[in-house]
C-alpha cells in the first residue's frame, strides 16, 4: 500500500492536486481510523503506533501523511478525553469506517498567524435563532479540499465573548477554498486558505467554549501525542531520501572508477553519518512515544519537544548530506531526492517551532535548577 502511494506521489507533487486515491488506499488499510478509541469500536492505536504509521506514510508521500495525521490526532484526542457531542461523534465514526472521513482544525489566521505564539481569533461566531453563524478566514488548513469537518477556532459575538472550536461540516454553504497553496514542499497537502461566510451550524456543535481570555488557549508543552508522530512523519521523508541515495550509490559506476560509488570511502562515510542521524532521531521519537503509551510519569513534555527539535534537525541534515554528495543529480527534477529535499524543509515549520520549544525547555531547565545544582563558575 505504501509502495503504491509512493508511486503516486510524484504525480501529485507536480500537479498539486488533492491526493484522493492515496487517501483511499490509506483508508482501505485502516490507517485513517487507527486511533478511533476502543470505546467507539476502533483499534485505539497509541502514540507509538501512530508515529510508526506516519513514518511509513511519510516515506510514501508526506502530503498524504500530514492530511492523515490531522484526522488521526483528532480521533486520538477524542479517545483520550471525549469532548465532541456524543451523537455527532458516533455519526462521524460510523461514516469513517465506511469511507475516508477527514477532520482538521482551522486555527491560523492572516493577521494573528499561529496561535502557538498567543492571541485571539478574529473569526466570529454569531448567535442565531437555531445555532451559530461562523465568519472569518483561516490559513494553512491542511487537506482543505477534502475535509469533511473543519474545526474552526472562533470568538462569539456575545456581550461577554467566549472562545471555542466550532464544528463545521465540509461543503456547507458559505465555505470558500482559495486554492492558493503553492509551496516549495508538501505541494499535495492542499493547505489552502479557507473563508467562512455566515456558515450556519447547530448550537450544540461547538467544543471547548470558554471565557474570552487575553491569549490563545494553547499549551505548547501538552502536545506530545502530536509532536512525536509529526517528527516521525518527516523522519520517514528522510528515510525515503536515504533509500534513493543508497540506490544511486550502488548503481552509479563512473567510467574512470570502474565500480559503484558505494565502494568509495566518501560515500560510505556519508552513508554512515546519515544512518547515525536518522537512527538516533528515531530512537528518541519511538522510545518517547512508547513511554507516553506506558504512562511513564518521568517522561516530560520538554523531552517530547526536545525529541521533535532534534528529529527535525537530523532529518533535514540527513537529506542535505545526500543531496550535497550527489550534486546535480540530487537536484534534478527527475529524481525523487529533489522532492524529498523540498518536502523535508517543511519539518521545522509546524507549530510550535524550534524557538518556542527551546524557550519552554530552557525555562523549565533554568527554573528547575539552583546555584547548588550547577557547577561552580571558574574564578578567572
Amino acid at each position: 500500500m505504501t509502495d503504491r502511494i509512493a508511486e503516486l506521489a510524484a504525480g501529485y507533487d507536480r500537479s498539486g492536486a488533492f491526493p484522493a486515491e492515496s487517501l483511499r488506499l490509506a483508508h482501505e488499510a485502516g490507517l485513517l481510523t487507527a486511533t478511533i478509541g476502543e470505546g467507539y469500536g476502533g483499534p485505539g492505536a497509541g502514540v507509538e503506533e501512530t508515529a510508526r504509521i506516519l513514518h511509513r506514510l511519510g516515506q510514501g508521500d508526506p502530503s498524504v501523511a500530514l492530511i492523515a495525521a490531522m484526522t488521526l490526532t483528532n480521533h486520538a484526542r477524542q479517545a483520550a478525553q471525549p469532548h465532541w457531542p456524543e451523537e455527532l461523534y458516533a455519526r462521524v465514526v460510523k461514516e469513517s469506517f465506511a469511507r475516508p472521513v477527514l477532520v482538521n482544525h482551522a486555527r491560523v489566521e492572516p493577521e494573528l498567524g499561529s496561535p502557538a505564539r498567543g492571541g485571539l481569533p478574529a473569526t466570529r461566531a454569531r448567535r442565531t435563532a437555531d445555532g451559530w453563524a461562523v465568519s472569518g478566514t483561516k490559513r494553512f488548513v491542511t487537506g482543505a479540499e477534502g475535509l469533511d469537518w473543519f474545526l474552526v477556532w472562533a470568538t462569539t459575538d456575545e456581550p461577554e465573548p467566549r472562545v471555542g472550536t466550532f464544528l463545521v461540516p465540509g461543503g456547507s454553504p458559505g465555505i470558500g477554498i482559495a486554492g492558493n497553496w503553492d509551496q516549495l514542499g508538501l505541494r499535495a497537502s492542499g493547505s489552502h486558505d479557507v473563508t467562512f461566510d455566515e456558515v450556519e451550524i447547530p448550537y450544540a456543535h461547538v467544543i471547548g467554549l470558554g471565557p474570552h481570555g487575553r491569549a490563545a488557549e494553547q499549551d505548547n508543552r501538552a502536545g506530545a501525542a502530536l509532536h512525536l508522530p509529526l517528527a516521525a512523519l518527516y523522519l520517514g521523508v528522510a528515510r525515503a531520501a536515504q533509500a534513493f541515495f543508497h540506490t544511486f550509490a550502488h548503481t552509479r559506476v563512473p567510467a574512470n572508477l570502474g565500480h559503484p560509488v558505494a565502494r568509495t570511502e566518501r560515500f560510505r562515510r556519508t552513508a554512515g553519518e546519515i544512518e547515525v542521524l536518522l537512527a538516533g532521531a528515531e530512537q528518541l521519537v519511538f522510545d518517547g512515544a512508547a513511554k507516553l503509551d506506558g504512562g511513564d510519569s518521568s517522561y516530560t513534555p520538554e523531552q517530547a519537544l526536545g525529541a521533535r527539535v532534534l528529529a527535525d534537525r537530523h532529518g533535514v541534515r540527513a537529506v542535505e548530506l545526500a543531496v550535497r554528495l550527489l550534486g546535480n543529480p540530487g537536484l534534478a527534477r527527475g529524481n525523487p531526492l529533489e522532492r524529498h529535499f523540498r518536502d523535508i524543509q517543511c519539518a521545522p515549520v509546524h507549530a510550535p517551532q524550534a524557538d518556542i520549544s527551546l524557550l519552554a525547555i530552557g525555562t523549565t531547565a533554568l527554573d528547575g535548577s539552583t546555584p547548588l545544582d550547577a557547577p561552580k563558575a571558574l574564578d578567572l
